[in-house]
């Protein structure tokens, strides 16, 4: 167990639409910090969303991002010999942190030209409720709520 905590550290927000959460999303997506990079595929992804949408690019961002945050997960626990998988709420940051991953790892799994693209395709699907980043929270959410006999046992 951690003796403290660690700092929570503050981002500079992105340069186009001022915003410490794409600052932060960018982060994750970034390779061997290639990090100009990351923001051109990021930008070229949302350019592709306004194109494809015609809505708000930021917005529809924004909404693929909450329709995949999980609320819930489950640890594993010892006790007595035993592994329980324990339901856990999940705090703010973690629900972000959780939901950004896996909007990438997913996006990256996916076929297509470019992982401007692929962001683009995950992002769109995300916000309509569909895709596979939506299918892994439900998938979660169905663990969490079938082990929730196990929830007593705190981790």
């Amino acid at each position: 167990m951690r003796k403290r905590k660690p700092k929570v550290r503050y981002l500079a927000p992105d340069p186009r639409y001022n915003d410490q959460m794409v600052t932060r999303f960018v982060n994750n997506m970034m390779y061997e910090g290639k990090k100009s990079l990351a923001f051109k595929i990021f930008y070229d992804a949302l350019d592709i969303v306004k194109e494809k949408t015609s809505e708000n690019e930021l917005e529809v961002w924004r909404k693929a991002l909450n329709n995949i945050m999980p609320q819930v997960e489950v640890r594993s626990r010892r006790i007595g010999g035993a592994t329980f998988q324990i339901p856990v709420e999940l705090p703010a940051r973690r629900k972000v942190t959780v939901g950004m991953k896996w909007l990438i790892t997913f996006a990256r799994k996916r076929g297509g030209r470019g992982m401007a693209e692929k962001l683009a395709a995950e992002i769109i699907a995300a916000s309509k409720e569909e895709g596979a980043a939506v299918k892994r929270r439900e998938d979660v959410h169905k663990m969490a709520e079938s082990n929730r006999a196990f929830a007593h046992f705190k981790v």
